[in-house]
């Protein structure tokens, strides 16, 4: 690849490609690749070229996770605990501020391809929350198998659509979103990606692009162009794509010259697919998504600056999802919200190399609305335990704690009699929590537009 140089002249471009539960152990740079069948390198290139961590956490669902990304507050705080049900407003109220309206501010030219998860409603759409442009998807991928389904009627269930919206005006449907249509997905969000930064770099304005794409959440269907390319079926044929196009667009920044300006964040919203014949992998990682166990939360996350972030680097410093809006709002070089909590902390110091330490020591680990875990350092407790996303989530009388660094599975409970002493730390993390909530109450979910918070107790 190029060798690539910088400028301080303006404010650095963003592209953050966030995939849909792509498992810790699927990229060859996190053990998987060949040992999946399906070597990643341009994806393995583009960590080698940056730094990836090794304990990113997510949260244990889609909305909850990109909330967190786009606010920086942890999902319970704005009522965006759990994938929305049908029939009450979904998304983030008007009142959260988001990335993008960060990034805006700083005179970011923003957009979003791909999917949103965040509020299908009226003002609650990303041309409405500080993107100048996007197309995708308001919900969710699971949709596109309804036309296939026994039963389904679109009189009663009308089929999903594929929106277009402008900043300043009413979003448009474009198309169904069928099966034939989620296929298509990703290749449609890098070709518009690509055209965007090109309009960008022609006008010398800095960008965020936002890449929520469809790999690899259920159903796994690669582009028809990809279709039996490696001879492993739709699952490894999909990473086949997604490895391709992720490698064409990092290469786009070299065509135009911008890389050495450019941050490439590359990372997913949740672990590993389990819905079959789709089924991920988590790597040396237990359980499964919508639970609150390592393999639910932990991410890859790979980091990319020519210039800034020095090649080769790695770092297991734990680290959540409301850290990227921290990091991304410090490199666009704008203020966070003051009169409200954000859990996020910049992990730039620590991505860049002037810090080993991430600055964070706890992960308060929610599922929906309860707590069911909390994450200190190379310790974890579970006060409620539920292994797979089937199991029935069970109150536990007694924590159960797991050293992570011994027991990465989380199958051998060492709380008694020797660790009890880590429910001090953990403890004094979750009262920190509380004590905010009493100061600035929870956004309930469901809550509809127009919201003001009360007055601070």
């Amino acid at each position: 690849m190029a060798e690539r140089s910088g400028s301080d002249s303006r404010r650095p471009n963003i592209l953050f490609v966030f995939v849909d539960n792509l498992g810790y152990g699927e990229l060859g740079c996190y053990g998987g690749g060949a040992v999946r069948g399906v070597p990643t390198p341009n994806i393995d290139r583009l960590a080698a070229e940056g730094i990836r961590l090794t304990n990113m956490n997510m949260e244990a669902q889609c909305t909850p996770s990109r909330s967190a990304v786009m606010t920086g507050r942890l999902p319970i705080r704005s009522g965006t605990v759990r994938i929305p049900l049908p029939g009450q407003p979904s998304g983030l109220t008007r009142w959260e501020v988001t990335l993008a309206e960060l990034a805006s501010s700083q005179g970011y030219r923003c957009a979003h391809y791909g999917k949103w998860h965040l509020g299908d409603g009226p003002g609650r759409q990303p041309h409405e929350r500080g993107f100048d442009e996007w197309w995708g998807l308001a919900e969710t991928h699971d949709s596109s198998l309804w036309s296939t389904s026994a039963g389904y009627d679109p009189e009663i269930v009308p089929p999903e659509r594929l929106l277009e919206g402008r900043r300043g005006e009413a979003a448009v449907a474009v198309a169904d979103y069928d099966a034939a249509a989620r296929a298509l997905f990703d290749a449609e969000a890098f070709e518009r990606g690509e055209s965007f930064m090109r309009r960008c770099a022609a006008d010398r304005q800095p960008f965020f692009l936002y890449l929520p794409l469809a790999f690899p959440h259920f159903p796994t269907l690669p582009h028809p162009d990809y279709a039996g390319v490696t001879g492993l079926g739709d699952f490894a044929d999909a990473f086949r794509e997604t490895d391709d196009r992720v490698g064409r667009l990092v290469g786009v920044l070299d065509e135009l010259d911008i890389a050495g300006d450019t941050l490439v964040i590359f990372t997913s919203d949740n672990g590993a697919e389990d819905v079959l014949p789709w089924r991920g992998w988590t790597g040396p990682w237990g359980g499964s998504y919508f639970t609150a166990m390592e393999g639910s939360l932990r991410v890859p996350f790979i980091a990319s600056w020519p210039g800034r972030i020095p090649a080769g680097g790695m770092s297991n410093e734990l680290a959540h999802a409301t850290d990227i809006f921290t990091t991304l709002a410090a490199v666009a070089g704008a203020d966070l919200p003051d009169d409200r909590p954000i859990d996020g902390i910049d992990l730039m110091p620590l991505l860049d190399g002037s810090s080993d330490r991430s600055g964070r020591e706890s992960v308060l680990c929610f599922v929906a609305d309860r707590m069911h875990a909390v994450k200190w350092r190379n310790w974890k407790l579970h006060f409620i335990w539920q292994e797979f996303m089937g199991d029935p989530p069970i109150e536990l009388s007694i924590p159960r704690a797991f050293n992570l660094y011994d027991d990465p599975r989380e199958r051998h409970d060492v709380f008694l009699p020797s660790n009890t002493w880590v429910q001090r730390p953990v403890m004094a993390a979750v009262a920190e929590f509380w004590d905010s909530v009493a100061t600035h109450p929870l956004i309930p979910v469901g809550t509809p537009d127009p919201y003001e918070p009360p007055a601070a107790c």
